[in-house]
């Protein structure tokens, strides 16, 4: 049987204000970035904040998310220890700091593929790799107070269903999940690597974070979890196969997908249940849907509580006034 792998990731699922409370309150100075060869061309990047996706090739590199700002050169360090061409592409999986904070300073260390003809200045062209995301995160990003810096933001969207690359050899789709973890995510296929980066619509290490505020709900979630499955195909005794990075937490394959995938369709099921009964979210908290989840998944501290996690659910499920 092939053992998965794990790595101590820091799993800071922040939102909004949290990002900036846990960029202050850690020392980055003492974080290491692990590299993990996957399979393919894929390696998986892990310290603080979300997990980095890295595809390499004669061509150059392509990353899925940054991680924080402040690990932005430990993050290129670690990248040329894997190759020494240069960074053309960044793809967002969403908006949050703990995934996108290293855009500029690493965008800065790559630069863009250009051909074509060109209108208006081309000063900076090639200056910098380019940072793919769905509208939504460039308009999340760009409404975000304080002003993020101009060099944060996506240069590259697109607002389809679907972005399609061919780079280092490989077909590599982006596939937009709208009103999920976000409104929205992105997650990447790496289709001969058979890698899937998710962002944080997967992350086992805890309950799923749905962040109403910025677009997104249950079972648009449990919809990208669905899709994920859809395009997993394990190896022998449903080991292995097809690889999934996810947000935090340890590399995974389909079947740790289908295992998370079910615990949020049962604890979904008996929310909606108890919304349908016209039960106030405290009476749903003091019910305890998730108690046979909770030694797993539950957390009393930090920035996504059980208790924050029920809520969303509750709130997601219950009619729009």
């Amino acid at each position: 049987m092939q053992m998965k792998l794990f790595f101590g990731s820091i799993a800071t699922l922040a939102l909004g204000v949290g990002i900036v409370c846990a960029q202050q309150n850690q020392n980055f100075d003492n974080v290491e970035v692990h590299v993990l060869p996957v399979q393919g061309n894929v390696y998986m990047l892990v310290g603080a904040g979300g997990n980095i996706t890295v595809q390499a090739g004669k061509e150059g590199v392509l990353l899925v998310d940054t991680s924080f700002a402040p690990m932005a050169a430990k993050v290129s360090a670690a990248i040329k220890t894997i190759s020494d061409r240069p960074l053309r592409y960044i793809i967002n999986t969403h908006a949050h700091g703990d995934h996108t904070g290293g855009n500029e300073a690493l965008a800065k260390t790559g630069s863009i593929i250009a051909g074509g003809n060109f209108a208006g200045t081309t000063t900076d062209i090639g200056n910098s790799a380019s940072i793919i995301a769905h509208e939504r995160v460039q308009q999340r990003m760009s409404d975000q107070k304080p002003a993020l810096a101009f060099g944060m933001l996506p240069t590259d969207t697109y607002f389809t269903a679907k972005k399609e690359l061919f780079f280092n050899g490989e077909a590599i789709q982006i596939l937009h999940q709208p009103a999920a973890h976000t409104d929205g995510d992105s997650i990447v296929f790496f289709r001969r690597s058979d890698v899937i980066s998710t962002g944080d619509i997967f992350t086992p290490g805890g309950y799923p974070v749905v962040d109403l505020e910025r677009g997104g709900s249950i079972n648009g979630l449990l919809d990208s979890l669905n899709r994920i499955i859809d395009m997993t195909v394990p190896a022998d005794k449903q080991e292995g196969g097809t690889y999934v990075i996810p947000g935090h937490g340890r590399l995974c394959d389909e079947a740790d997908v289908v295992e998370y995938r079910d615990m949020a369709t049962i604890i979904r099921d008996r929310i909606r249940d108890m919304v349908f009964k016209g039960m106030t979210l405290e009476q749903v908290r003091a019910a305890k849907p998730t108690r046979d989840y909770d030694p797993l998944y539950g957390a009393t501290t930090g920035f996504w509580t059980t208790d924050k996690f029920v809520e969303a659910v509750y709130k997601s499920l219950s009619p729009k006034k």
